[in-house]
């Protein structure tokens, strides 16, 4: 059973861009039947938080505050740079008051995504750099988030509930985070291996649910979209290009660059937790507003696979003093 388990997650990791997007269309076509289930996402995605959370200590985010400027630098490229952009990109494109243009700033500021750990990891960057700055933004996701679309729409554009989305984000985001990072502790960092031969595949189930679901939620609204989506998937994918490229040509205004860093970045700054972007945008915004979110996952995985074919000829240089650090905590 332990050998299966760590086997069906691996295998998972490995087609991600292949069974994610499917998930997507399934959860389309199969709308009808999924509906009802539509009311669990929250719990899924909790779960799906919680064994993120496992593989982080405080040890780990104490070791990268010793480095602020890595971490002020993907924060700022993530919710600064991204978010302007693609509020630049959706206005130029759809227009200022387009439910389009939401979508994209939506999409820009939601936390960072936990499957950029595993890209950065099979890339050669620094998993226990990556893994805490996700916990990090995942904690700082309600202030993030509510602030930033206020600050791009205003309360007066936006008929959403600010206190709901605090509250939900409190609950399916940080609650499940915080337990995560005492279990490492109380558990000195055995949890997530003792965990995982049951707790990982069950969690990559549980992001399947989340996509199909969010997905069924969408599919009656989106109907009558179809003509648009010749113009939204192109902008949706020069926008996943976009977050990429920000944390690859960052990276270069760090003293002393690395190629680790080079690689975290570029993921860090390229992946967003699309499942939480998902069920953001089904449940505060409108169809439209959620369009591109939902695109976006068909396109974000596919993405990290070209950026990981390319940084494979890279050539290797020494490891940063912040790997070296957090090589030895997790050690």
């Amino acid at each position: 059973m332990k050998q299966f388990g760590l086997s069906f997650a691996s295998w998972f990791e490995q087609y991600t861009f292949i069974l994610i997007p499917g998930s997507l269309v399934m959860g389309w076509f199969l709308s009808d039947h999924l509906l009802p289930y539509v009311s669990s996402i929250p719990y899924l995605f909790g779960y799906i938080t919680l064994v993120m959370a496992l593989g982080c200590g405080i040890g780990h985010l104490r070791a990268v505050m010793r480095y602020p400027l890595p971490v002020i630098l993907t924060l700022l490229l993530a919710h600064a740079a991204a978010p302007l952009l693609a509020y630049g990109l959706g206005t130029l494109v759809f227009g200022t008051h387009s439910e389009y243009t939401t979508g994209l700033v939506l999409f820009a500021i939601i936390p960072l995504g936990v499957s950029s750990v595993l890209w950065v990891g099979s890339s050669g960057g620094s998993v226990p750099f990556i893994l805490s700055v996700v916990v990090l933004d995942t904690l700082l996701s309600p202030l993030v988030v509510p602030a930033l679309m206020e600050l791009y729409f205003g309360t007066a554009s936006l008929t959403w509930d600010m206190t709901g989305l605090v509250i939900d984000l409190l609950q399916m985001v940080v609650l499940p985070t915080v337990v995560g990072v005492v279990l490492y502790e109380l558990s000195k960092g055995r949890a997530k291996a003792w965990s995982a031969p049951i707790a990982q595949p069950l969690s990559k189930i549980a992001f399947m649910l989340v996509v199909m679901l969010n997905a069924a939620a969408i599919a009656p609204h989106a109907a009558g979209m179809r003509q648009e989506m010749v113009i939204i998937v192109p902008i949706v994918i020069v926008l996943i290009c976009i977050c990429y490229g920000l944390g690859y040509y960052g990276a270069f205004s760090l003293p002393n660059r690395t190629r680790e860093m080079q690689v975290t970045l570029t993921y860090a700054s390229g992946m967003r937790n699309i499942s939480l972007g998902m069920v953001l945008a089904t449940a505060y915004f409108s169809p439209k507003a959620s369009v591109p979110v939902v695109l976006s996952i068909m396109f974000q995985q596919p993405a990290a696979t070209i950026i990981h074919s390319l940084i494979r000829k890279f050539k290797q240089v020494p490891n940063s003093p912040l790997k070296e650090e957090m090589d030895e905590t997790v050690s």
